[in-house]
Order: C-alpha cells, then sequence, then structure tokens
C-alpha cells in the first residue's frame, strides 16, 4: 500500500508515522523547518501510549512521489479549492482520498440519496471549486477522535485518542475503506469503517461548531467557556439547533448536550483550534463548521437564530483577522 499524506502537520505526520510502522510505504509531504526536522531525524512521536519514531520519506514535492494508492489530506478544509497543483501528481484512475476534516465535508451530500442526493454545500464547495480538485467519486470520509499537536519541527505530541472513523459517502463497506482500515490497525490506531459515517460528522460538529468561534470570540479555554454560564448557555442553544438541522437530514448524534458539554469540561484549559488559528495570524477555518450549517438550515426549513447570530459575527472576525 502506497500512501501520501498532504499536509503533515500534527495530525498527518502522526497518522503517517503509525502507517509506516506498520510497513506501508509512506510520502510526508510538508515544507519549511518542520520538512527539513522530519527529513534529518524522522517523525518523533511522544505519547503517552509509548514514544516511537518513524522515518517514512518526507519531501514537498509530490512529483518526486508519483500516484499513490491513498492519499491522507492533512491541509484544513480552506486549502482544499487551492491544492490542485499539489495532489494531481499523487493521483492514478483508483487514488482514493481520505479527508481528515472537520465540519461538514464537500462530499456530504455525494450519493446520499434522498431529496438532496447531488447537492452542492455552497459554504464548503463555491461554485465547485472543490469538487473540480477532489472529484467526489474519490473521497473517502475521515472523522478524527485524536488530539495531536506539534511540539516542534518533526515532534508531534500525541494528548489523547487513537480513533480515526473513516467511511464511503454511499455508505457501502468497500474495499479501499477495509484494507486502509486494516493498515491503521496494523500501525496501532483504532480505524472502524462506518456505514453511518454522517452520524460520526454531526457528533464532532456539535463540539466544533459552538466551542471553536466562541473561544475565538472571547478568545477563551474549553474549561473557561463551560464554567461561565453566559457562555455556556449560549453554546447549549447552538449545540440544540445543530441537532435539529441533523435530525431533518436523517442522522442521530446519539450524544446528550449535558454529556457532551461535561466532556468539554474535562479537557480542561485547552485552546480550541479557531483560536489557535487566530492567535497565529491564520485563515480562521469557519465555513465548514458554521456557515455550511446555516446553510444546511436554509434548506431543510429549520430555524437557528443563534447560529445566524454567532455565525455573522464570527465571519466579520474571520475577514479582519484575514485583513
Amino acid at each position: 500500500m502506497k500512501v501520501a499524506v498532504l499536509g503533515a502537520g500534527a495530525i498527518g505526520a502522526y497518522v503517517g508515522a503509525a502507517l509506516h510502522r506498520a510497513g506501508a510505504d509512506v510520502h510526508l509531504i510538508a515544507r519549511g523547518p518542520h520538512l527539513a526536522a522530519m527529513r534529518q531525524h524522522g517523525v518523533r512521536v511522544r505519547s503517552p501510549r509509548g514514544d516511537f519514531t518513524a522515518r517514512p520519506h518526507a519531501t514537498d514535492d509530490p512529483a518526486e512521489v508519483g500516484p499513490v494508492d491513498y492519499v491522507f489530506l492533512g491541509l484544513k478544509a480552506n486549502a482544499y479549492a487551492a491544492c490542485g497543483p499539489l495532489i494531481e501528481p499523487l493521483l492514478h484512475g483508483t487514488t482514493a482520498v481520505v479527508a481528515a476534516q472537520n465540519g461538514i465535508p464537500w462530499w456530504y451530500f455525494h450519493r446520499h440519496g434522498g431529496p438532496y442526493d447531488g447537492h452542492r454545500v455552497e459554504s464548503v464547495d463555491p461554485d465547485g471549486a472543490v469538487s473540480v480538485v477532489l472529484a467526489p467519486e474519490r473521497a473517502v470520509g475521515c472523522v478524527v477522535y485524536a488530539a495531536t499537536e506539534l511540539e516542534g519541527p518533526g515532534c508531534v505530541r500525541h494528548l489523547e485518542g487513537t480513533r480515526f472513523s473513516i467511511g464511503e459517502p454511499d455508505r457501502s463497506l468497500s474495499a479501499r475503506c477495509l484494507a486502509f482500515s486494516e493498515a491503521m490497525r496494523a500501525g496501532g490506531l483504532k480505524c472502524p469503517v462506518e456505514p453511518g459515517l454522517r452520524d460520526d460528522i454531526w457528533l464532532k460538529l456539535l463540539g466544533n461548531i459552538s466551542f471553536n468561534p466562541i473561544s475565538a470570540l472571547a478568545r477563551a479555554t474549553m474549561r473557561q467557556m463551560c464554567l461561565h454560564g453566559g457562555t455556556r448557555k449560549v453554546i447549549e442553544i447552538m449545540m440544540t439547533e445543530t441537532l435539529a438541522v441533523a435530525e431533518a437530514l436523517g442522522c442521530e448524534v446519539g450524544v446528550s448536550i449535558e454529556r457532551r458539554l461535561a466532556g468539554a469540561e474535562r479537557v480542561g484549559d485547552h485552546r480550541t483550534s479557531t483560536l489557535q488559528d487566530l492567535e497565529r495570524g491564520k485563515p480562521l477555518e469557519l465555513d465548514v463548521l458554521l456557515a455550511a450549517v446555516v446553510e444546511l438550515a436554509e434548506i431543510t426549513g429549520v430555524e437557528v437564530p443563534t447560529l445566524r447570530t454567532v455565525h455573522a459575527i464570527s465571519d466579520l472576525l474571520a475577514l479582519r483577522s484575514a485583513a
């Protein structure tokens, strides 16, 4: 199995190191000091499950890698439309793209069935710009439950969780999903193939859609948001509205809002990825988390006044931070 990790940051390098340890032919695509460190020292993983070092091939030139069986996409979703020159050298006729993204993916209604089958979510696939680069037929969905961070160039700190749920848009147990799952499990990760992966998408989104924008607006950690009565109530309302949209699309999350909040509070003083991006001057990945759900509320007729309000304010924040 030949795998390219496009966007080998904290999550991508962690997955690449695990797959390499399992015997896959892995190629990490990165840049800058992080790439230089991985070339010199390999990927150093620091984890409560045991430290290890893996030495897969690392490069900044996808043409040096050539076509692969799987591309594990570790880029932020707002970079997908522009990644054509990077991903095209990695593709052959049956290359699968395992997209490890938060929020609503560009392929969401591909082979969905029902009245919305084939519908394009404009917020995440404007004018089909992402689908042109990443054909939905190649997509394997991936919901990441692992938490990692770059402790330094070439060094990944694994904090918790090893689960990477994957699934086909058409809900089938495909050979390509089963083979990738087996390789991930051989590398020490959990990788269930979920026919109902969209349920997992909404479960993860329940936290991202609320905590991420509020954390950026308030400059607050998970614990701080949960302990402050006002923000906790806003987050509860946002989660309630999000569940209503999910249910209108036939998805069941299966976790209560109170349990989700309790879990977030236990995380402690963790800064969400959106807050970290804001602090580092990076683009905020809010379209797939918030704008997309507001758009889905429109087509399903669900009232989401609080989501609309938070979206309006956080969208202005994103525009100002990008200026």
